[in-house]
């Protein structure tokens, strides 16, 4: 017996050899179909790809694993850039969330995790409340998820966006006190302290909640969160560590104070102004907007009702301020900010975002946009050789409607990860059984 099955006898066995054979490659950076075209996986990366013959590329690989598609669309695997997975299903309204266990979060979050690999999407950008334990444990095949991009705990003012104390809770918070999925810090030392404590414990990037929010009880959409100089230390940590800092923000103002310090992306960004997104656009600053989040809690009745409230103001204007982003030259991600019982609806901002843009534009967004704003764009984000091999096959082509990747089921016909067949919908691709 190998002796490291014996230590970690969930370790993942190599992978095989597959072979794709007269696909449709997706191109998502050239907005292309490359038709005919054979691809390799080995080891968990696209080894070779070729369009004038399989032969090469079949020799000494085993029938079942030279998959005819058949002229079914090869497409690059999902990024969600903006998920919180310790926000698990379990219970109707958010307020519940408030007392939830550490424990009963974490034993919750592989279902979710689960889920959205199921829904195509093998990457996914953690902006608060994940921990390198539960990333470690997807790594190493402990259970099956996405590849995990994790800032740890958010950090947050106090009274701000993080602080889930009501108006009338008088217990006092120190320096770095967990509150939900974020850390409470105040001053310029506390926030250089905490945001090296959160790199420490495996954060691949920083989360500061730069602007009011719509979940937090005691701010307002329009406050602009945390003081220059306590950005900076944030800004100065993060780039000393060779990674970024991103930022909750709504407004203009809250915008414009976090890209003017070096933050380099922008979470939500629904009430942006044409001045800002240029400013965006011309610092190269991301934008990853998570309209889905505000139709779900509005239709779910997620939030209480000073939070309802802030819902129907940022839902009405987020569709128009990610058009205004795109035009203005904008890098825009995907994202979802789905909590609680609404992670199911992840896929639908596929079909929120066509209303505006085109499914080249939502397509990128998902895949090339956001594999550079979590620093893999030479690994992640297309069908290329040298890359991981994190693929989709899809029986429609999303060039032409984006909205199949809102109809898992019915479209999605695999999923593969790391050169792994995590999902099959189609009796001729099998799934590799993990130990």
């Amino acid at each position: 017996m190998d002796p490291s099955r014996m230590i970690k006898p969930w370790k993942l066995h190599p992978q095989r050899v597959l072979v794709f054979v007269n696909a449709t490659i997706v191109d998502p950076v050239q907005g292309e179909l490359i038709e005919h075209a054979n691809v390799r996986i080995s080891e968990g990366k696209i080894t070779h790809i070729v369009t004038n013959g399989a032969s090469a590329l079949t020799e000494g690989v085993a029938d079942e694993n030279v998959i005819d598609l058949n002229g079914k669309f090869l497409c690059p695997g999902l990024i969600d850039c903006h998920v919180h997975i310790a926000v698990v299903p379990g219970e109707a309204d958010l307020r519940a969330y408030k007392d939830m266990s550490e424990r009963i979060s974490l034993l919750r979050q592989p279902r979710v995790l689960k889920s959205m690999l199921d829904r195509g999407f093998t990457s996914i950008r953690d902006c608060g409340g994940a921990s390198l334990a539960i990333k470690e444990a997807v790594e190493e095949g402990v259970i099956p998820g996405p590849r995990l991009f994790i800032a740890g705990f958010a950090l947050s003012q106090t009274g701000g966006h993080g602080d889930m104390r009501g108006p009338h809770d008088s217990q006092l918070c120190c320096g770095g006190t967990m509150s939900g999925i974020s850390r409470i810090v105040d001053g310029p030392a506390e926030c250089y302290k905490f945001a090296r404590d959160e790199l420490r414990q495996g954060a691949d990037f920083i989360k500061i909640m730069g602007g009011g929010g719509v979940a937090s009880p005691t701010d307002r959409i329009d406050h602009v969160q945390f003081s220059d100089e306590e950005i900076k230390a944030i800004v100065t940590v993060a780039r000393n560590a060779g990674t970024y800092v991103t930022s909750h923000s709504y407004t203009p103002q809250a915008i414009q104070q976090a890209i003017n310090l070096g933050v380099r992306g922008i979470e939500h960004g629904n009430l942006i102004d044409l001045e800002t997104a240029k400013m965006m656009a011309e610092k190269d600053c991301f934008l990853t907007p998570t309209l889905i989040a505000h139709v779900m809690s509005k239709q779910m009745n997620f939030l209480p009702a000073d939070g309802a409230a802030k819902n129907d103001e940022v839902l009405e204007k987020g569709l128009k301020a990610m058009k205004m982003a795109v035009d203005a030259g904008v890098t825009v991600c995907f994202g979802t900010d789905l909590l609680g019982p609404m992670h199911f609806a992840q896929s639908k901002e596929f079909s929120v975002r066509s209303s505006v843009l085109t499914p080249l534009q939502i397509l990128r967004s998902a895949t090339v946009n956001a594999a550079r704003l979590v620093m893999q764009e030479d690994r992640l984000g297309q069908v290329r050789e040298g890359f991981a091999a994190d693929l989709l096959v899809l029986n429609e082509n999303p060039l032409e409607d984006i909205t199949i990747l809102d109809r898992v089921e019915e479209h999605v016909l695999g999923v593969i990860k790391d050169g792994r067949v995590a999902v099959s919908r189609w009796d001729q691709l099998a799934v590799d059984i993990c130990p």
